[in-house]
């Protein structure tokens, strides 16, 4: 048996949770005792994107938003927080979360995730690739170092005197891709007036405000520039890119513009 007809076999029951999940998302259970203090790395050594599904009417959520913040330290990683909309439903409507980030969550189910697919809170996603509950440091760590920049793109900044930046594309790539420039606020105190954290506050790191395609992909060498008023987006105190297949698909590269 190879190592990922293993993988495969161990994880069982949780590799697909199929239609069902996409009908009627859940919330996965806290887990106490998470150990973030060794970053997880890719073997390539180049930076892994990791999407954060959470919630602010998720009770199982919090920890995992604690756990983001610390992984969001480590240089190695790119740490986005995207909150949902479908737990609007239990009475406190999220006050950052966005449609286009469950849209994102139910494609990723459609095309299917290893490790636990499905529609859920909170779900942290690899590179597009790999799926686990977002407060299980181990599974996360162990997701990031299999499946975390997988391929040989990647993605080198230059900031410019006049602004805005040059970016490299290199890498033989899947076919095509295109490269996304997201924005985030780093750090996002909310009240939770109700739900099942209400009258908690609860911080969320860097929380998606925009993003937006700047540029196709057709594999190889590429000169890309991101201009000076691309970058000014309400609210948006960071920005990251992505390469990554059309139509959110999985992720070639990523990396913070800095």
């Amino acid at each position: 048996m190879t190592r990922r007809q293993t993988l495969t076999a161990a994880l069982g029951g949780l590799a697909m949770l199929g239609a069902a999940a996409l009908l009627w998302p859940q919330s996965a259970p806290a887990v106490a005792g998470a150990k973030p203090d060794a970053p997880p790395i890719a073997a390539s050594g180049e930076p892994v994107l990791l999407e954060l599904f959470t919630s602010q009417g998720c009770s199982s959520c919090p920890p995992a938003d604690r756990l983001a913040e610390k992984l969001a330290t480590h240089p190695n990683l790119v740490v986005i927080a995207r909150p949902v909309t479908y737990w609007d439903r239990l009475g406190w409507k999220d006050t950052l979360a966005r449609e286009d980030n469950t849209a994102l969550q139910q494609d990723y189910a459609r095309r299917g995730l290893a490790g636990r697919n499905g529609v859920y809170t909170p779900q942290l996603v690899v590179d597009g690739r790999f799926g686990a509950v977002g407060s299980r440091s181990e599974d996360i760590a162990a997701g990031v170092k299999r499946y975390g920049s997988a391929g040989d793109a990647t993605i080198r900044t230059a900031k410019r005197d006049s602004g805005g930046y040059a970016v490299s594309l290199s890498g033989t790539g899947k076919g095509k891709g295109e490269l996304v420039l997201v924005a985030v606020t780093r750090k996002v105190m909310v009240g939770i007036g109700s739900g099942e954290n209400g009258g908690r506050q609860v911080g969320y790191t860097n929380v998606l405000r925009a993003e937006r395609k700047i540029a196709d992909w057709q594999g190889g060498t590429a000169q890309v520039a991101v201009r000076a008023d691309q970058l000014k987006v309400v609210g948006a105190e960071a920005f990251a890119l992505v390469l990554r297949a059309p139509g959110s698909g999985e992720v070639f590269a990523a990396r913070w513009l800095t």
